[in-house]
């Protein structure tokens, strides 16, 4: 059995975008009509969701209605959604200085905070199996994301709830909880090209890490040169981990770095913003695409750049009532 991975530093490159592009967000999701952004948020409750992306039922989530009213900011609950695997006193959650089992304590009043992170562990406050979300925030808004931008640790999905009524779901699709984890790591290997099969088994059965964290993607690996030529056909000289993680001459240009992880960098520059043309052909970021494909509404952050055309699975409102965030095995 490999060595247990250990929990990341913080990236410099913050997913997380600026106030602007909260400010965005909150513009979209608003200009939805309500009925709309319940059905995609939540479904009927009434019938199981199966196909990918499709989001959780209302079953799924709970009686909401017991949540508790936030004194600071947003209540956050974490529910146990490992379909048995492990009790709820062996389902962690972390934040700042604070650390509790579900069973201890399955809710926190956020305050507001800057960049901040949610650690969630099975079986342990240090186990290797363990996955975060990402947050700014503010004094009346949420801003955050759910991430696989390093790996895939837990199936995670949130759903955020404020007092307007808006009601919005981000992260792992319902089919994705409903797989034990060895089904989810074999569906990967099945479904990414023959590059990328090899993510499911170096830090199994803990992670699935993302190319640009994975040697055989990286200088002196099998699959080092996997993109450079595909971007130096758009005079982009860059390694194929800099362009899975967006850094080195790309750390300031989401848009050539997402149209490479996506291959259309060859398109017009006005249809990369067109998601149908999306992973149509090689190379391109499978890992990715992977977990777009089995994101709720086919949302996800698969790379650093992939809030570029509304791609992640962030999400921003104001007035924030509750946070639900469902951890899974």
């Amino acid at each position: 059995m490999p060595s247990a991975p250990r929990t990341p530093h913080r990236r410099s490159s913050t997913r997380l975008r600026t106030a602007a592009l909260a400010l965005l967000a909150v513009c979209v999701v608003t200009a939805l009509p309500s009925s709309a952004q319940a059905a995609g948020a939540h479904g009927s409750g009434t019938a199981a969701a199966t196909a990918a992306g499709d989001p959780p039922p209302d079953s799924f989530w709970g009686d909401t209605s017991s949540i508790p009213a936030a004194q600071n900011v947003v209540e956050v609950k974490i529910l146990n959604k490992t379909n048995g695997k492990y009790p709820d006193s062996d389902v962690y959650w972390k934040f700042g200085n604070e650390e509790h089992s579900i069973a201890e304590q399955p809710y926190l009043d956020m305050p507001a905070n800057s960049a901040g992170r949610m650690y969630f562990y099975v079986g342990s406050p240090d186990s290797p199996y363990f996955d975060f979300i990402e947050f700014t925030v503010g004094d009346d808004v949420f801003n955050g994301n759910t991430t696989r931008v390093d790996a895939f640790g837990l199936k995670l999905a949130m759903r955020l709830h404020s007092h307007d009524g808006n009601d919005v779901q981000v992260g792992d699709d319902y089919a994705t909880f409903q797989q034990t984890r060895e089904e989810t790591f074999q569906q990967f290997k099945d479904e990414v090209p023959t590059e990328f099969k090899g993510l499911a088994d170096i830090q199994a059965p803990y992670r699935i890490p993302a190319p640009g964290s994975a040697p055989d993607f990286r200088t002196g690996g099998k699959y080092a040169d996997y993109l450079t030529a595909y971007a130096a056909s758009v005079g982009v000289n860059a390694p194929t981990s800099d362009i899975t993680g967006c850094a080195g001459v790309l750390a300031n240009d989401p848009g050539m770095c997402s149209a490479l992880n996506r291959h259309v960098a060859q398109l017009p520059q006005d249809q990369w913003s067109t998601p149908s043309l999306y992973y149509q052909a090689a190379p391109a970021n499978y890992y990715a695409k992977y977990w777009h494909d089995h994101g709720i509404n086919h949302l996800a952050y698969g790379f650093p750049y992939d809030d570029y055309a509304g791609q992640s699975s962030f999400i921003s409102h104001g007035d924030p009532q509750w946070l639900e965030v469902a951890v899974g095995w």
